[in-house]
């Protein structure tokens, strides 16, 4: 009777061993995040928080301001200056949408056509931060004065019977009127708009395009359903980097503008540098903030993207 060998017992099965960093370096990401986060907390944080509280407080300069929670503040300086709200967000909305229709096709030209010369139109976009933001915007004011040559031809044309009747301009003047604002503000912040489109579109593949074309698609319908809605995270981005800091600005309002084309960032810049009505200031500052977060957030949920460039 043969017996059969059993086979030697299995050893126990090892745990693998895991090797844990050391605490620093898993440390090193939050060290590294750090510098950012004090940035932001010095100077954003910090003068936001002041800022609140400035816009609560009564008194004067020469006696002194204490906070007393008067938030009467607040509706009084959006009644009072409720025109110059209006007046920002249509002049921004619309050197932004002049701004999407100009630097449309120059992206795509740029991205698609320009070839050996991409790189030298890009520089010319650019080109004009090379010089001071007042220094584009005085230039402007020579541009467009009265009498002058530019004037002259939009007269000719025709181009200032259509302004007039939409209240952009008065009789043969554009200085001093709110196209001249607005004619400012979409030059000066073209570049923010271009710029992430030419992204956008760089990054679409060309192969795209020929599937397209293979399937029967003309120019326009590839266009339509394909190239416009891949380079939507780049005319949100566009849009949100001209319309934000547009709504705020003051210099081609200042500069371009007259009395009646005041936007609110000319009455913040007043009532801190002039009238010295600090709570004021501070309170119109932070409903235009309010507003502008309100128009943003509404028009990202409605874009349907959050792929931003």
């Amino acid at each position: 009777m043969s017996t059969v060998a059993e086979a030697p017992p299995k050893p126990p099965a090892t745990e693998p061993v895991v090797h844990k960093r050391p605490v620093r370096r898993r440390l090193v990401p939050y060290w590294l995040l750090l510098p950012g986060i004090l940035w932001l907390l010095v100077f954003f944080a910090l003068p936001l928080v002041y800022q609140a509280s400035t816009s609560v407080q009564t008194g004067s300069l020469e006696e002194g301001f204490e906070v007393t929670w008067h938030f009467q503040t607040y509706w009084d300086a959006l009644t009072e200056y409720g025109p110059q709200f209006v007046r920002s967000v249509l002049y921004a909305g619309t050197a932004t949408i002049l701004c999407l229709l100009l630097g449309y096709p120059l992206a795509y030209l740029i991205a698609f056509k320009a070839g050996r010369w991409r790189n030298l139109v890009l520089v010319l976009v650019i080109a004009p931060f090379f010089t001071s933001f007042l220094i584009r915007t005085l230039a402007w004011k020579t541009i467009l004065a009265d009498g002058g040559p530019v004037v002259e031809v939009l007269g000719t044309i025709g181009f200032l019977d259509v302004t007039n009747w939409l209240g952009m301009t008065d009789g043969n003047r554009v200085l001093a009127t709110p196209l001249a604002v607005v004619t400012g503000l979409t030059y000066n912040f073209l570049p923010f708009m271009i710029l992430p489109l030419y992204t956008s579109l760089e990054r679409i593949d060309p192969r795209l395009h020929e599937a397209a074309g293979d399937l029967y698609a003309t120019p326009a319908t590839a266009f339509r359903k394909v190239t416009f809605p891949l380079s939507m995270p780049g005319v949100v981005s566009g849009t949100l980097l001209t319309f934000i800091p547009a709504s705020g600005d003051y210099i081609n309002a200042e500069l371009l503008g007259s009395t009646d084309t005041k936007m609110v960032g000319n009455v913040i810049q007043s009532q801190f540098l002039r009238v010295l009505d600090y709570p004021t200031a501070a309170a119109l500052s932070f409903i235009l903030m309010a507003i502008v977060l309100i128009i943003v957030t509404v028009y990202i949920r409605r874009a349907g993207t959050e792929d931003l460039v």
